[in-house]
């Protein structure tokens, strides 16, 4: 057996991190079904959830990414319809979840009371019976969205305003049983969460297992963190399922020495670095891919800079005359670099993807213009959508608008 390698350049990390993600997987033959699923969730372990719509819902784009147009009503099929292969929880963020995570998770949930965001903490200080309230009215009616349990239980509640998006008392209290486990997604109805009881919704199997102790939940969490990164510092794994700093100050030393995690070093990173024993070292990465802004890729935007030297922020929540690239961004990965970026939004009314923006990178290949064309081609046919339109901002933008020749599907 070779020797595990002790050091990697950055490059090498790069490859990867990327073959971790699934971009050296091959492209699945014909229409993708469950197993290509399956197989996705194996490497990215969870589809984080954004409420955010001007291209398409952000738990969609992580298998596009990875393995070009697919039909959506797959991914809704696996999270809503029975059988379920996954659950809404808190991941890395609001989350679709494998199912079989849930027990591995149960150590947050009794957690509710003590981590809980201060809002859906106070409303069960506040309103002492509306808790079992709600919860007996999702169990005698469920599944129940917010809307309608506030319709029952804050009547007489003035609405208020200030932060938490302006959410109700239903609404913050529904939160927290979400975060307790007491209550879960059945369905959603437009973005609405529709909300039931466990028993009703995930399979008996997973309710039945046993729970297992905090350090070995975590210590497991973490064994899918390292495999769905590739190599990582410490800050990387904890925060690929958002995992508490001190616990992991002693769970990382614990599979360091069990041998699920390999010490080594990194060209240019200052922290200490490990690396998946299983991990795949590929000599080169070809592949193009858009990348939502909620992409594992990408979302921890420090390991984003470490890893592509490509500095990344979203620009949402940012007042439009201060945004630098856009509002809704995506980076495009070229074989194993981030060379440009764009600003993309669906054009439903008027059956169009608009290139808002085109940015590229110092670096960018000559071909850049060209293959990014071809994968906005292609998400384009995926959104249902009849055609491309690059509007002439960016650096990259007269060069994409050349290479965009003909509608979509022509």
């Amino acid at each position: 057996m070779p020797r595990p390698r002790e050091s990697f350049t950055n490059a090498q990390a790069r490859r990867v991190a990327l073959a971790a993600q699934g971009f050296t997987d091959s492209l699945p033959r014909g229409t993708p079904d469950r197993r290509t699923l399956r197989r996705v969730l194996g490497r990215t372990g969870l589809f984080q959830i954004d409420s955010v719509n001007v291209l398409a819902r952000a738990h969609y784009l992580p298998m596009f990414s990875r393995i070009g147009p697919y039909p959506t009503s797959l991914l809704e099929k696996a999270a809503y319809r029975s059988p379920r292969m996954l659950f809404e929880y808190w991941g890395h963020e609001a989350s679709l979840l494998p199912v079989a995570l849930q027990p591995l998770l149960r150590w947050r949930m009794d957690d509710a009371e003590k981590h809980a965001w201060g809002g859906m903490r106070a409303v069960a200080a506040e309103r002492p019976k509306l808790l079992p309230g709600l919860l007996a009215d999702i169990a005698a009616d469920g599944p129940l969205t917010a809307a309608e349990l506030a319709a029952r239980h804050d009547r007489d509640q003035p609405r208020r305003t200030g932060p938490w998006w302006d959410w109700s008392d239903v609404k913050k209290a529904l939160e927290f049983l979400f975060w307790a486990g007491e209550i879960t997604t059945a369905e959603r109805r437009g973005f609405e969460r529709a909300y039931d009881v466990p028993d009703r919704v995930l399979p008996g199997e997973v309710l039945a297992a046993a729970t297992p102790d905090r350090a070995d939940a975590q210590r497991e969490l973490l064994r899918r963190s390292i495999r769905s990164l590739g190599i990582a510092t410490a800050r990387d794994l904890r925060d690929y399922y958002r995992l508490p700093a001190a616990d992991c100050r002693a769970r990382i030393p614990e599979l360091v020495e069990a041998g699920d995690l390999l010490p080594v070093t990194v060209e240019g990173w200052n922290n200490q670095a490990f690396v998946d024993p299983g991990a795949a070292y590929p000599r080169r990465i070809s592949r193009a891919a858009l990348l939502s802004p909620f992409d594992p890729v990408v979302w921890e935007r420090d390991r984003t800079e470490r890893l592509f030297g490509f500095r990344y922020r979203i620009e949402i929540y940012v007042p439009a005359p201060k945004r630098v690239h856009g509002y809704y961004v995506l980076p495009f990965l070229l074989n194993e670099a981030l060379v440009a970026r764009v600003d993309l939004k669906a054009d439903r009314q008027g059956g169009v993807l608009l290139v808002q923006s085109a940015w590229r990178e110092p670096d960018a290949p000559a071909e850049t213009a060209e293959r990014l064309a071809d994968e906005l081609g292609r998400m384009a046919q995926w959104l249902g959508l009849d055609g491309v339109i690059v509007r002439p901002a960016g650096d990259l933008a007269f060069d994409l608008g050349e290479a965009i020749t003909a509608p979509v599907g022509q």
